[in-house]
């Protein structure tokens, strides 16, 4: 009886046939051939004695349809069929794209800048902003701006703006994860003997030494010159190097390049 009643009270169509006609009316919900009808007042009467030791209570009038709901689904059932619809509720979030270059990502930073947003109708309305991007933001994360979403049905409070963040390519660097990678140019005396080369960071210059023989295309691990990370430390950074050939080479050059030709040179041609 207890699950009949939920479903007579959960439909409007049953709840609308009971309130016209009563307990001792057409039956409410029962479907051919079923059994005889369902008094919701003894259910209710039946629910609450048994709450209370099964003591009989005197005759009462019929109980009020919140006072049943309250006994068979308890405060929160009451609420809902209270007209539940018309409670305010949080606004839908606004989602944006939000581009950042490399060294912001790198180095963090407050950016404030004009958006668009929604006002109480729903019109566009242009609003100033201040946004702090962190150090380390990884492409995609979103960062949000609370309470500049759409206005909450009913009242409710607004939701909140959502920046999706997309990295900005970088003009010689390449953000892969949290490590780094970029080419070096070398000279080519530089790849023959070894020395100092400098190279350029999102933290600025710096410089790493290269070995004699070095090949071109060598990548060099530089650890700890990555991106920072959210939550500590830092990625590598990876250094390929490039050889760069003279150009416009005057007769001095070009002598001094045939004369370690000559002398690499073997008996076939080759060079050593």
């Amino acid at each position: 009886e207890i699950a009949e009643a939920h479903d007579v009270l959960s439909d409007p169509e049953k709840r609308r046939r009971f309130d016209q006609f009563g307990s001792g009316g057409p039956r409410a919900g029962a479907g051919p051939g079923r059994g005889s009808a369902v008094n919701w007042a003894d259910v209710l009467r039946q629910s609450q004695g048994q709450q209370r030791g099964g003591r009989r209570r005197a005759p009462e009038a019929e109980p009020d349809m919140s006072d049943l709901l309250k006994d068979l689904f308890g405060r929160a059932g009451a609420g809902r069929a209270g007209g539940g619809a018309g409670r305010p509720r949080v606004g839908e979030n606004l989602e944006q794209e939000l581009s950042v270059s490399l060294e912001d990502a790198f180095r963090g930073a407050v950016r404030e800048f004009q958006v668009e947003v929604p006002d109480e109708a729903g019109t566009a309305v242009r609003e100033r902003i201040e946004l702090k991007i962190p150090i380390g933001v990884r492409e995609g994360v979103k960062l949000r701006v609370a309470g500049k979403g759409y206005f909450g049905p009913g009242g409710g409070p607004r939701g909140d703006l959502l920046f999706k963040v997309v990295i900005a390519p970088h003009a010689t660097i390449e953000r892969r994860g949290d490590d780094l990678h970029t080419e070096v140019p070398v000279a080519v005396w530089d790849a023959m003997l070894g020395g100092e080369v400098q190279l350029q960071t999102l933290g600025g210059s710096g410089t790493f030494r290269l070995p004699a023989e070095t090949q071109n295309g060598r990548t060099f691990r530089l650890t700890g010159q990555g991106m920072p990370r959210i939550e500590g430390g830092k990625g590598d950074l990876y250094a390929k190097v490039k050889v760069v050939l003279p150009q416009e080479l005057t007769p001095r050059e070009k002598e001094l390049i045939e004369d370690l030709r000559r002398g690499r040179s073997g008996p076939d041609g080759k060079v050593g």
